[in-house]
């Protein structure tokens, strides 16, 4: 089996070790979504340092997505400069880059989206009060050709993968889960309907970026709700997600966040997800969840369970990370 120190030579990605930077919002942008110096200078630190993908933070498709509101945008054109010089910053270091696509549904509010949220029906999210709009059919043509266009400016932009963001409340996990999708036309009810819209928006990605530009999807794998979706559901939508186009899968948690209750203080708490994912998919797969310590990092490499592991809040706490863990490892 591999280590964690091991490079990735097969697929379309090719990586110089197992590390991943998952995607963690920064707010570092103004309310235009822009890349500034801070943004250059947090990814180069940590691309320095090892890691063998960074994976830059959600940035939003259409400001009727916007979760936070300074947080990185790919909504428009006039952004496309500032992205390239972020991915030619990450490129410069060493590492290989992705963007995550994202767009809130009813993770956001009407204070910073200036409208209604979006999402498959009038559900709120959990821990939220405001009712969402539920989307129209138009709302969803509409949404598909952001995500075509956004997937455009990450290409020009020069990063190397895109991912798109289905996990932790947003919205095409709101589709997904039968908690928030309560609707009864061909994007609703039964798990066809409600994988529908992932579905039609990795097709509109991958024939935006070509059949050779690497694709990753999130997906959060269980809403740990019980009315939400489950593990062994989850097993079934991700060989489509995988024939949709898609090719690598990031594990994580889907309406239940990043960090659910009970949970957070577990090294790798979301790896049994993606190791019984792993099962039934021939794609490289990220595991992720509160991994600090290398040796644990390591250690679900070595055992079979992931391909890849995600580092998120250790690296935020420590840039050198990779480079210190790498060092352990090498004894």
């Amino acid at each position: 089996m591999p280590s964690l120190a091991d490079p990735l030579t097969e697929g379309k990605l090719r990586l110089r070790n197992r590390i991943v930077m998952p995607p963690m919002a920064n707010d570092f942008s103004d309310e235009t979504g822009a890349v500034n110096d801070r943004h250059l200078d947090h990814y180069r630190a940590r691309a320095e340092a090892g890691v063998g993908l960074m994976i830059v933070e959600h940035s939003y498709i259409n400001p009727n997505g916007k979760m936070t509101s300074r947080q990185l945008g790919i909504h428009d054109d006039s952004l496309v400069p500032g992205l390239k010089r972020l991915a030619d910053t990450i490129r410069e270091a060493g590492a290989k880059s992705a963007i995550q696509l994202t767009h809130a549904g009813a993770n956001t509010s009407s204070e910073v989206c200036g409208c209604r949220p979006l999402a498959p029906s009038d559900v709120a999210m959990p821990g939220r009060e405001e009712a969402p709009r539920p989307m129209t059919l138009q709302d969803i043509a509409d949404l598909k050709d952001d995500y075509r266009a956004a997937a455009r400016r990450a290409r020009d932009a020069g990063f190397d993968s895109i991912e798109i963001h289905g996990a932790h409340g947003f919205l095409l996990n709101e589709f997904v889960s039968p908690h928030t999708n309560r609707r009864t036309d061909e994007y609703g009810g039964s798990m066809e309907g409600r994988i529908r819209l992932p579905l039609e928006v990795i097709a509109v990605v991958r024939d935006e970026v070509g059949p050779d530009y690497p694709l990753l999807y999130r997906f959060g794998a269980s809403d740990f709700l019980e009315d939400g979706l489950d593990l062994e559901e989850a097993r079934k939508i991700a060989p489509r997600l995988v024939g949709a186009g898609v090719d690598i899968l990031d594990i994580s948690g889907g309406l239940c966040g990043s960090r659910p209750q009970g949970l957070a203080d577990i090294q790798g708490f979301f790896v049994p997800l993606a190791a019984s994912i792993k099962l039934v998919v021939e794609v490289p797969v990220i595991g992720v969840g509160g991994i600090t310590e290398a040796v644990a990092a390591n250690s679900f490499i070595e055992e079979g369970k992931v391909d890849l592991v995600a580092v998120g809040r250790a690296l935020l706490k420590n840039p050198d990370w990779a480079r210190e863990a790498l060092a352990e490892l090498a004894g």
